[in-house]
């Protein structure tokens, strides 16, 4: 039986790991900034919750009162309701903090949880873009630096203290019924935006399968640096036809503002809808034996359902 800390407690994805791992006998400590959503899974019922940021002290106690096996750092800061100077207090100071209780407390593996965003979407992007292809994103858009500099700092640490076998995920487009992440609230939508001109290949990958990924991280005997992505590339407006969204143009030049306006999308989220940004999740499929299995369409379909209902039933939106 292993003892783990959780990071982001408070969100879907990682309730769906903690559940996952509860069920198969494992003790789990969760930990987060913000306050938890009710109600919990019952499956959650007894797990102890502790809120905290991650850059303060009361997480040296944490440590010092539970002898974690492994820590899945799944808490990233990605909502730019946060402040700037918070989110880097948060993805950077926090992550940092976290990492280094890690080594002091001898524990054995870690996973931290990345995003794809740090590639940028990009005319000039390979397609499909490797682990070691350059971060565009930081060049065009410095608002999302910290993600950057996580990233950056769990991947150093992953070759600078082997002691602790640590994974880094940098995730496509993470959606799925329990989340209200930017993009499942996007997709929620009654009325869905493309940019008129634009429709480029778009990923995505259910939360299931997410929470799949990180304990084959967690599980495996093996370090580095993955993308992980769902198992099907589709353009953006076959997107939101699968997730049965009225679409309507709006003109590139006034797509930024636009977005902001409809949907609090930082602005860097927007060359989304103008180039791909393809990921390929080959290294991480052969070093975990990991694969998604739910498709896009249930991926799509089993974000918004419930919107959906609401919507036809002249509920909301």
């Amino acid at each position: 039986v292993a003892c783990l800390l959780i990071s982001g407690i408070a969100g879907g994805l990682s309730q769906r790991v903690a559940q996952m791992l509860i069920a198969a006998g494992h003790e789990v400590v969760g930990i987060d900034y913000r306050d938890i959503r009710p109600p919990l899974h019952k499956q959650l019922a007894g797990m102890k919750i502790i809120r905290a940021n991650y850059n303060k002290t009361v997480i040296e106690d944490i440590f010092k009162h539970h002898a974690f096996d492994s820590v899945l750092h799944l808490g990233r800061a990605g909502s730019f309701k946060e402040a700037a100077g918070k989110r880097f207090d948060l993805n950077v100071v926090g992550s940092q903090k976290i990492m280094n209780l890690c080594v002091q407390h001898g524990v054995r593996r870690l996973v931290v949880l990345s995003t794809f965003h740090i590639y940028g979407a990009h005319s000039s992007n390979h397609i499909p873009i490797a682990e070691d292809e350059p971060l565009r994103a930081g060049l065009q858009f410095p608002q999302i630096a910290d993600a950057i500099q996580m990233d950056n700092m769990a991947s150093t640490w992953v070759y600078r203290h082997p002691e602790v076998k640590t994974v880094v995920l940098r995730a496509t487009n993470i959606v799925g019924p329990t989340l209200h992440n930017t993009m499942s609230e996007f997709l929620r939508l009654r009325r869905v935006p493309y940019l008129l001109g634009f429709n480029p290949m778009t990923q995505f990958i259910h939360e299931d399968d997410l929470a799949r990924a990180v304990l084959a991280a967690w599980d495996g005997n093996f370090a580095g640096i993955f993308n992980v992505c769902g198992n099907t590339v589709v353009p953006w407006r076959t997107a939101l036809e699968l997730a049965q969204a009225l679409t309507f143009p709006i003109p590139s030049p006034v797509a930024s503002a636009f977005l902001r306006a409809a949907g609090n999308f930082p602005q860097y989220l927007s060359n989304f809808f103008r180039y791909p940004c393809v990921i390929s999740d080959r290294a991480f499929q052969k070093a975990s034996g990991w694969s998604a299995i739910v498709s896009a369409e249930e991926t799509l379909w089993s974000t918004v359902a419930e919107a959906r209902a609401r919507q036809h039933a002249g509920l909301s939106m």
